[in-house]
């Protein structure tokens, strides 16, 4: 079984990055695509369960971990609250001849592709603008404009990232930057 390879994806809030991670997902299982499931401290929530969203650690066991450099990313997004990626689960999806795929910030997309090098590629979903990216998220209606303001801050600190990555895509046409994707993808996990 040929070992499998990393897909790192990463975009501000809004352009539609988990819209074309799940149609990759759910439409195109030839391409072996499986998430990397993650640790966190938090609890689980609802019928969450351990090994399957994520794995669950307490804060101290989590900072052992950070300790013994487990950790391919990980990042406390909230006071005790951590986050993070196990080397040796991304090895051993690997090693069952998975393609990996992360939805991650910025910096853990450059930690992940740092860490792989070529066995990993890093894309960039960007949107057409900010001013559309805005009009997106005032149109879910999920957001209070103060969070939307926070989301287009972070969109912009994001942005200045892109060209960091190995691929971008532009999503001003949701089919269109499917298929790009989709294109990228099939090309990199069918090269040796």
């Amino acid at each position: 079984m040929a070992r499998g390879k990393l897909i790192i994806f990463s975009a501000p809030s809004g352009t539609g990055k988990s819209t074309i991670i799940s149609w990759l997902m759910k439409e195109h299982s030839e391409l072996n695509l499986t998430f990397s499931i993650s640790c966190t401290s938090r609890a689980p929530r609802g019928t969450e369960q351990n090994g399957v969203e994520y794995f669950f650690l307490t804060e101290e066991e989590f900072r052992e971990r950070i300790g013994r450099n487990e950790f391919v990313e990980y990042e406390e997004v909230y006071a005790g609250r951590f986050y993070g990626t196990l080397k040796s689960q991304v090895e051993k999806q690997l090693e069952q001849g998975q393609n990996v795929v992360f939805d991650v910030d910025v910096k853990g997309g450059m930690n992940i592709k740092s860490h792989y090098g070529g066995q990993a590629m890093s894309i960039f979903i960007q949107p057409p603008s900010i001013a559309e990216l805005r009009q997106r998220l005032e149109s879910r209606g999920t957001d209070a404009p103060e969070v939307i303001d926070q989301r287009i801050a972070r969109a912009e600190f994001e942005l200045s990232f892109a060209g960091k990555f190995d691929q971008i895509v532009i999503n001003d046409d949701l089919a269109k930057a499917q298929q790009d994707t989709l294109a990228l993808i099939r090309h990199f996990v069918e090269t040796e």
